[in-house]
């Protein structure tokens, strides 16, 4: 099966990985992204893509993987009804956290979103990007 890759921040003090863990395989729906750039990759994710779960503020770093388990639905959150959200899973943590600096420091990854559009909340992250920055984490990148 052909999978996508993508990358969700969170502030580790609102909802961390260790949260995310939590919920096993039940998984937790992303809410509350109200960028509409961050809501239309949600909305081109599906079942079975992977992401990079990212602690931002602080902590700067990519911490484990999660899977998509529900393709984008309404957002309980968004009383307006114009965002939606993905359900996500725990896969699993990455051996070595991969910190932002690690990956500004790489030259093959100076195009990630993740440097040229820091605010942005979920982004794509490209197949050779992702198998570098899990050899980086030193984890399993499939």
């Amino acid at each position: 099966m052909a999978r996508n890759y993508w990358l969700f921040k969170s502030e580790p003090g609102t909802w961390s990985w260790d949260d995310q863990v939590k919920r096993a395989d039940k998984g937790e729906g992303w809410d509350g992204v109200r960028n509409y750039q961050a809501s239309n990759n949600m909305k081109a994710m599906k079942i079975g893509d992977w992401g990079f779960f990212y602690h931002s503020v602080n902590e700067k770093q990519i911490v484990g993987i999660v899977d998509v388990i529900e393709e984008y639905h309404p957002d309980p959150t968004d009383a307006k009804g114009r965002f939606g959200m993905v359900t996500v899973r725990a896969i699993r943590p990455f051996e070595k956290p991969v910190t932002l600096a690690d990956i500004k420091a790489e030259p093959a990854l100076e195009d990630l979103s993740l440097i040229k559009q820091s605010r942005l909340s979920v982004m794509p992250i490209p197949k050779e990007s992702w198998g570098l920055i899990c050899k980086m984490g030193q984890t399993k990148a499939d």
